[in-house]
């Protein structure tokens, strides 16, 4: 991992800032520093960028389906559908206009369909936003077109990770956003035995990124000392002091698994990695935080040999692998 800090410059946020209507906007791919290869079949990945935000948004998309459990924490959380069952999830910029995105991502579904909207028919779209509008001078955000184009891009078997997708304007460790540094969104996949998992991330978070050393590599980035510090350091040395702004959060993560579970075992394998992942941010899941996690099963193979919640211990290994690979 690059220890270069990617300082974030904190926005204006002036009036008058160029939004959607103001500009003749194209969607375009975003490739990222590179891709995670997962072997999940029936399980496609696109994403899709406005430079002039620049902001994006990131597509997984199940075509048969898949059982969802949904575990959403903090006090800011931006979310649409959140049902419990899916045949894709979007990740956006944007803040809650971002939004619109999922929306978007509805509409090429039902287009792929032939316009068929027999109940049995429907495709069920569920999406989360991060607030990424503090590290950018425009009002630009994740819509329909860029949610239709995203969809469009999904390919097999390829997770692009980096500052890409809907991680593009990402940031972390904003104890005082004069530290933040730029982060993104990443990936990780496990194998054990026959049972897989890929757990994908978009990094927005309060909190620095921790790794399995204890170090802060991604966040907390003190300028002039030339050092990342845990934050606890600075609010214990804030106490008495006028509490900074803390602005642009959320922590987005998608679980994929081909094991079978119930929905009770769904669920409670999704918290487990949920609450598994402040090993790797401090502090998670804060006032000013949305953090969401969408668990998915698409029930190929059977749990040998351990109990969801062995499987809920061997996934939360793969997403701080997957917070990793997003600060990179």
């Amino acid at each position: 991992m690059s220890n270069e800090p990617r300082p974030a410059t904190p926005s204006a946020f002036a009036a008058g800032v160029p939004r959607n209507a103001d500009l003749p906007l194209t969607p375009q791919a975003g490739p990222g520093r590179g891709a995670v290869a997962f072997d999940l079949p029936g399980v496609y990945v696109g994403t899709a960028e406005y430079a002039e935000g620049p902001t994006g948004c990131t597509v997984i998309h199940l075509p048969a389906g898949a059982r969802t459990a949904v575990d959403a924490r903090g006090g800011a959380v931006g979310m649409s559908g959140g049902y419990d069952f899916n045949h894709a999830i979007c990740l956006a910029g944007g803040s809650v206009y971002g939004l619109a995105a999922a929306a978007g991502v509805s509409d090429e579904l039902l287009a792929r369909r032939d316009n068929r909207t027999r109940w049995d028919e429907l495709q069920l779209v569920s999406g989360a936003v991060i607030y990424d509008f503090s590290t950018r001078d425009t009002a630009i955000y994740p819509d329909a077109e860029l949610g239709r184009a995203a969809l469009r891009n999904a390919v097999e078997g390829s997770f692009p990770v980096g500052r890409c997708g809907a991680g593009r304007t990402a940031s972390a460790g904003k104890v005082d956003f004069g530290r933040a540094e730029f982060a993104g969104q990443g990936a990780a996949f496990g194998v054990y035995g026959e049972a897989k998992v890929l757990v994908a991330t978009v990094v927005n978070a309060v909190g620095a990124v921790v790794d399995r050393d204890g170090a802060i590599v991604r966040g907390n980035y003190h300028e002039r000392d030339g050092v990342r510090r845990h934050p606890r350091e600075d609010y214990a040395a804030a106490i008495g002091d006028p509490a900074p702004a803390v602005m642009g959060n959320t922590t987005l993560t998608v679980l994929v698994t081909n094991v079978k579970l119930s929905d009770v075992e769904l669920l409670q394998v999704g918290r487990q990695v949920h609450s598994s992942m402040h090993r790797g941010i401090q502090p998670f899941h804060t006032m000013n935080d949305g953090d969401v996690l969408f668990a998915m099963t698409t029930d190929e193979v059977d749990l040998v040999g351990v109990k969801p919640t062995g499987l809920g211990t061997l996934a939360s290994e793969v997403a701080w692998d997957a917070i990793l690979s997003a600060v990179e």
